[in-house]
């Protein structure tokens, strides 16, 4: 026995000297194992659908959260619905936006509200692409009455 399989036996311990049988496979084809392909990097959200390697357009994506947005009924399916939105490598449209905002209102979370400029804040490349959302949702801000963490601290931005 050579030093290798001495040390290995050694780190294994007691479950490692107990004298069980060993099954070999016959054939190389015996142990192949099904594995699944590789997901391909995307810089777009795979769709639900019947074909796995179907990706959803950004029409499509802005449609879906919207409806979704549209269907919340309480804060956690409204954080839920944001998390998921904003996991994706995309900055949900304004239209996404609005619903989400709208339906923080609708379940009264006002903290989440703040967050979701806090989120497209976070996710734009630039400053002026973020004045592009305030500029686009400021009317729908003012009605909600939803402030910006700017404006709230504004030593902290």
């Amino acid at each position: 026995m050579s030093l290798t399989s001495i040390c290995r036996i050694a780190s294994l311990g007691a479950a490692a000297r107990t004298t069980t049988p060993v099954l070999r496979a016959r054939s190389p084809a015996a142990l192949r194992v099904a594995l699944p392909a590789r997901a391909t990097f995307a810089t777009t959200a795979r769709k639900n659908s019947e074909d796995p390697h179907a990706e959803e357009s950004f029409e499509e994506f802005t449609a879906r959260y919207k409806n979704e947005f549209e269907s919340v009924q309480d804060v956690f399916e409204l954080q839920r619905n944001l998390n998921n939105a904003f996991a994706y490598d995309l900055v949900p449209s304004p239209d996404v936006c609005t619903a989400a905002l709208k339906a923080a209102r609708r379940v009264n979370d006002f903290p989440t509200a703040v967050r979701i400029f806090e989120g497209i804040k976070a996710k734009v490349e630039n400053k002026g692409q973020y004045d592009e959302y305030l500029k686009e949702l400021e009317p729908l801000r003012e009605e909600l009455g939803v402030s910006l963490k700017e404006m709230m601290y504004p030593e902290k931005a």
